[in-house]
């Protein structure tokens, strides 16, 4: 559920959900996390992180259970203080801990060129690694 943030105020955030129905939003975290937040590289792609939040990641060559490091840090804020890299900031990490592999949806790849029936049908299910968040160490 996606939210357009409307009005801010102290008991939180008026939002229209995607569904057109308004709501107040509790958290800038609605997936759980505190207030410093980073945005990190993992994979080619980029992802806002804070403390305690899970999330799915490119496959990573970690075992269940083992804590990993993610150093690509591009941006730290929300306790005050802003932090920018150019491209990262150096000595600032994530740390997080793998919580296995699964497997994303399948995509249905289909080739068709039209007159000539040509026609093939291939499936797809990309690996994904969830880890959570542990901590945001600043440089």
């Amino acid at each position: 559920m996606t939210c357009l943030i409307v009005a801010g105020g102290s008991n939180g955030d008026l939002c229209q959900f995607d569904t057109g129905q308004f709501g107040v939003l509790e958290s800038a975290f609605p997936y759980g996390g505190e207030e410093i937040y980073a945005v990190i590289e993992v994979g080619g792609k980029q992802y806002k992180v804070a403390p305690k939040q899970t999330i799915e990641v490119e496959r990573l060559d970690v075992a269940e259970g083992d804590t990993v490091e993610l150093d690509k840090v591009l941006f730290i804020g929300g306790d005050g203080d802003t932090l920018v890299g150019n491209p990262i900031i150096k000595g600032a990490k994530v740390v997080a801990t793998s919580l296995g592999e699964a497997k994303g949806e399948k995509v249905i790849v289909f080739r068709y060129k039209s007159k000539v029936r040509y026609r093939r049908k291939k499936g797809h299910r990309q690996t994904y690694t969830k880890i959570r968040v542990n901590e945001i160490i600043k440089g």
